[in-house]
């Protein structure tokens, strides 16, 4: 069965982890481009501040102060939008936690907190919306992922471990319901480095401050592929080309790739210049004061994805890519094209 996708002018969106980086990101997007919104998130001062600029500003939104953590806030969050709103025709599961440190730093009862954010969180909140969706006749589950879901990050372990869950949590629950033929799509996100508030919200074990390693991308990027993925059915999107292409190695090269991480990246993920208290407070327990879409690290931010794009539009991605073929074609010499065209004639024959 094909699935089908309300414009997203026509939709009711839930964004949970809303009150600061991709989450307000996905809200603030959402509205404006006119869907009615449910902002959740701990944070109850920055929620009912942004809320307010965006009814301000005309929007429809509404907000509730709820921890995913916790299973029936999630209920409480999902008739929160029905009170709203009606109902709801998109979930993104955004709230997340992390930690920076080696795994045996790192106390077991933080181990324990960050799966039940990032991973019972978003489980309990995707069975609540398909059970939603499936009485309303459609709609879409969008779960943020990460590039750390294929390939593990060192000093990120729990995080990643609780990504690699994620990814599979998604691909069991679309498997779910497609065997139904419900109406319903699910789509993991697979962000790279984010400029987000992402390092100063992780507890850090580390002797230095966190800091993204490169190459960074701007958060509102992300918006736009769950926004995308909020009309049309993917199964997967990744933002941000470089983070793909450390996907790809890591699946390619797992032991090469394991000797770069120990080698190089612990130092990349440090901002040894950055003055801030190492042990100040972070969100793992509690929310920290927030209402920011970008962090303050201080790096060049990619602000376009063409990878992004690539996927969005794939037909007109290979056209592209057959342009330029065709042009790098042109500049050869006559022997060398009629060269390279005699021996693709072959190839094409072998294969028949």
């Amino acid at each position: 069965m094909s699935i089908k996708l309300k414009p997203l002018e026509q939709h009711a969106i839930v964004v949970t982890g809303a009150s600061s980086g991709i989450g307000l990101a996905i809200a603030e997007e959402a509205a404006a481009r006119g869907a009615a919104v449910l902002l959740v998130s701990r944070n109850g001062e920055a929620l009912e501040r942004i809320t307010s600029a965006l009814r301000s500003n005309g929007r429809r939104a509404a907000f509730c102060v709820r921890d995913v953590a916790v299973p029936d806030d999630i209920e409480r969050a999902a008739q929160t939008a029905v009170a709203a709103f009606g109902g709801f025709d998109t979930w993104v599961n955004d709230a997340g936690v992390s930690a920076y440190g080696a795994m045996e730093e790192i106390p077991f009862e933080d181990h324990r907190r960050i799966f039940e954010v990032n991973y019972f969180g978003l489980v309990k909140g995707s069975l609540v919306a398909a059970r939603h969706l499936r009485q309303r006749g459609g709609g879409a589950i969008i779960n943020l992922g990460s590039i750390l879901s294929d390939r593990t990050m060192i000093f990120q372990g729990p995080y990643c471990a609780s990504k690699h869950a994620v990814l599979a949590a998604t691909d069991a629950l679309r498997m779910d319901l497609l065997r139904d033929n419900a109406n319903v799509s699910v789509t993991l996100i697979k962000p790279g480095a984010m400029h987000t508030l992402f390092t100063g919200h992780a507890r850090n074990y580390m002797g230095e401050q966190p800091a993204f390693p490169p190459v960074i991308y701007d958060p509102r990027l992300v918006a736009d592929a769950v926004l995308f993925a909020a009309e049309h059915p993917r199964r997967t999107l990744y933002v941000g080309g470089v983070g793909y292409l450390q996907s790809l190695l890591g699946r390619v090269f797992p032991a090469l790739t394991d000797r770069i991480m120990a080698a190089v990246m612990v130092r990349a993920q440090q901002a040894p210049d950055d003055p801030t208290d190492p042990a100040r407070r972070d969100n793992l327990y509690q929310p920290r004061p927030e209402g920011e879409i970008e962090g303050s690290q201080d790096a060049y931010v990619r602000r376009q994805s063409l990878f992004l794009q690539a996927q969005k539009h794939p037909a007109l991605a290979a056209a592209a890519l057959g342009s330029i073929a065709l042009a790098a074609l042109s500049l050869l010499s006559p022997a060398t094209r009629a060269a390279f065209v005699s021996r693709r004639e072959r190839l094409s024959a072998i294969r028949t």
